[in-house]
């Protein structure tokens, strides 16, 4: 998993929170606390995938383009992450037997485990993280 799939979901909900508002690259970037330039990286690739838009110039920012029960983490996933759970294998010996089948018998076993990992995530959309952090909150300010 690779921190754009975290900073994708976080950017997709907190414009789902301020819905209808712009929010800036910067505002985005101190509430995922890291630099204003990763975070416009990660927002050129939600825009690229038509979930948010963006206003240039003095006050300007970023618009959640989509239904947020819509977006799963699935979706997110694939933009961000398919094929990182893949192992790194090594150019082995190719007369090895174990060599020469480790990389293609590991691929399948990974590539399956990818598509479990994206069906489970399928059954979360933003707007269901949304409403467990309001439950997260309410317990939070119970203390």
């Amino acid at each position: 998993m690779t921190s754009d799939f975290t900073l994708a979901v976080h950017s997709l909900s907190l414009l789902a929170h301020f819905s209808g508002r712009l929010v800036s690259s910067d505002l985005l970037a101190e509430s995922a606390n890291v630099h204003p330039v990763r975070m416009r990286k990660v927002l050129g690739m939600l825009k690229k995938h038509r979930l948010i838009r963006s206003k240039e110039g003095a006050g300007g920012g970023f618009l959640l383009a989509c239904d947020p029960r819509q977006v799963t983490l699935a979706q997110v996933y694939r933009m961000t992450c398919r094929g990182h759970l893949m192992p790194k294998c090594p150019d082995s010996n190719r007369r090895c037997m174990v060599g020469a089948h480790l990389k293609p018998v590991l691929g399948t076993i990974f590539s399956e485990a990818e598509d479990s990992l994206a069906e489970y995530l399928s059954r979360y959309s933003i707007a269901d993280l949304l409403q467990q952090m309001e439950q997260e909150r309410g317990k939070a300010s119970a203390w």
